[in-house]
């Protein structure tokens, strides 16, 4: 199998930035694409605000921010970001359909050799693999946000899924000093399945007047040492991208993973958190 040396990173919103970035950051030569140069460049700014930061801090030298700098590029062309990629890591738009139809391009275009990777937090990796023509070289590569500061790596199993591929996408995670923990393919694998229910029970508390958005969080951030309460880590994640996984997890494990009515509510008027200025907090 052919050693690692060039990731392509499909979407560069603020994860596929985030990925491309760390990987950068360890030495891998980057491709960040996206469907429109504006999402390609907006990327690219993030990634050098960041550069900027930690030569500003003192943590690395302007030699290594540099480096840095010379392994990100960003290609417009789908086909042609993965035409030279030992892997292609995609971080679009959490949706099957969308993903599949992306994996079907990707398949037709990248070497035979390449390794793929989806960044989905909840979605069949068997099925964005049978679409990729490539189902033995496909994995599950769930990053957290922001991956230069979340040190772990989900890896999934799809059900054709190689220990071959497996072990060379562990490798890749550990040569970026990741903790890398996997599954087998399973409705919001590890993560997700113990923290949706979790925030969603947050909500029906909030909703039902058990305590204030505030008294909640400051219970769970104190009372479990967690780093942020469940109202406003949704808030940064993004209301809507947890009812996408929270309704996909109520279709395939049941009734006990059922959406809160206020998430659904907040989510059709607009207020997303963070990204939309307002969630359960004002921005």
């Amino acid at each position: 199998m052919k050693e690692i040396k060039t990731v392509a990173v499909i979407g560069a919103g603020q994860m596929g930035a985030g990925i491309g970035l760390i990987s950068a950051f360890y030495g891998f030569k980057v491709v960040l694409n996206d469907i429109n140069q504006q999402f390609i460049d907006r990327g690219m700014k993030q990634n050098e605000k960041w550069i900027e930061r930690q030569v500003e801090k003192n943590r690395f030298d302007e030699s290594k921010a540099n480096l840095i700098r010379s392994k990100l590029i960003g290609i417009l062309s789908l086909e042609e970001a993965v035409s030279d990629a030992d892997l292609v890591i995609e971080a679009i738009i959490e949706n099957q359909e969308i993903k599949n139809n992306t994996w079907k391009i990707i398949g037709e275009n990248a070497p035979e050799y390449t390794l793929f990777g989806s960044n989905t937090s909840s979605l069949s990796i068997t099925e964005m693999g049978k679409h990729s023509g490539r189902p033995t070289q496909f994995l599950g590569t769930h990053f957290f946000n922001p991956p230069v500061i979340m040190k772990i790596i989900e890896f999934i199993k799809g059900y054709e899924t190689t220990d071959e591929t497996l072990n060379a996408l562990v490798g890749y995670g550990q040569t970026m000093e990741m903790n890398t923990v996997i599954a087998t393919e399973a409705p919001g694998f590890i993560v997700n399945r113990l923290m949706i229910p979790q925030l969603n029970e947050a909500y029906f508390a909030l909703m039902e007047g058990v305590a204030t958005a505030d008294d909640i969080d400051i219970a769970m951030k104190f009372g479990l040492n967690h780093p942020m309460g469940p109202l406003a880590l949704s808030d940064f994640i993004g209301l809507d991208t947890i009812l996408y996984i929270a309704e996909y997890l109520h279709r395939e494990l049941g009734e006990k993973f059922r959406p809160c009515p206020l998430l659904v509510k907040m989510v059709r008027a607009g207020k997303l958190g963070k990204k939309s200025g307002e969630g359960f907090y004002k921005y």
